[in-house]
């Protein structure tokens, strides 16, 4: 059943893998937070979102930003530690591991998720797409949602609404850009090996086309 969802904001981070101190965001919104968008919106066990395609309805602008970040994390052996000898911290003292880092952002992100559901066999007898669809329409009108949707971090909340008429095309993505290897999602198959899976984006005329895990596009 398809959806077409007008999301935008003001500032976007989606973050390059490769990156590995300051965050560096994408071109473009990933499919797989797109669908993480979906989810936020409207969540079931009986059905699954798929995102089809994403139009980019505003020009790439990036910015660059410095941001408090934690530095630390609190790792599973200090815990298991810390319970074993029944003393010591199980928490991060946020002003002692504070630190500024610089990250290149997408700003004033304008975009239109096409997107649809596949039931699961998690639905119960009285689950049918029609109600599903009928549910996540109601919910995007009233501006209703799970958590807030945000553009890749949670600094940068979304604004949505159901999609009428996608925007025209800007100028300066007319035509076709390679945008390289982009994170397609992650494989949760074993909990104790997830892998990410990664897809050649191309967007052409201001649409990024998503493939499905069966194109043979999709690579781990």
């Amino acid at each position: 059943m398809p959806i077409r969802l007008e999301v935008w904001g003001d500032y976007a981070l989606f973050t390059r893998p490769e990156m590995k101190v300051e965050r560096v965001s994408y071109d473009v919104m990933t499919p797989s937070a797109a669908r993480g968008l979906m989810e936020a919106v409207y969540w079931h066990p009986g059905m699954r979102w798929s995102v089809d395609r994403i139009h980019v309805c505003s020009p790439i602008r990036f910015t660059n930003l410095r941001r408090n970040e934690v530095k630390a994390t609190v790792s599973a052996r200090s815990a298991r530690t810390v319970m074993g000898r029944g003393t010591g911290d199980l928490y991060l003292c946020t002003p002692e591991n504070i630190q500024q880092r610089a990250s290149m952002l997408l700003r004033d992100v304008h975009y239109v998720i096409e997107a649809h559901f596949d039931m699961t066999d998690r639905a119960a007898p009285g689950d049918n797409p029609g109600k599903f669809q009928d549910i996540i329409k109601r919910r995007v009108r009233k501006g209703q949602f799970y958590h807030q949707p945000y553009f890749g971090c949670r600094e940068f909340p979304v604004n949505f609404k159901l999609c009428e008429q996608i925007p025209d095309c800007p100028e300066s993505l007319k035509g076709e850009r390679d945008l390289g290897w982009m994170l397609w999602d992650m494989d949760y198959t074993d909990p104790e090996n997830i892998q990410p899976m990664f897809f050649r984006a191309v967007l052409r005329d201001g649409v990024l086309d998503v493939p499905t895990l069966e194109s043979g596009e999709v690579h781990r």
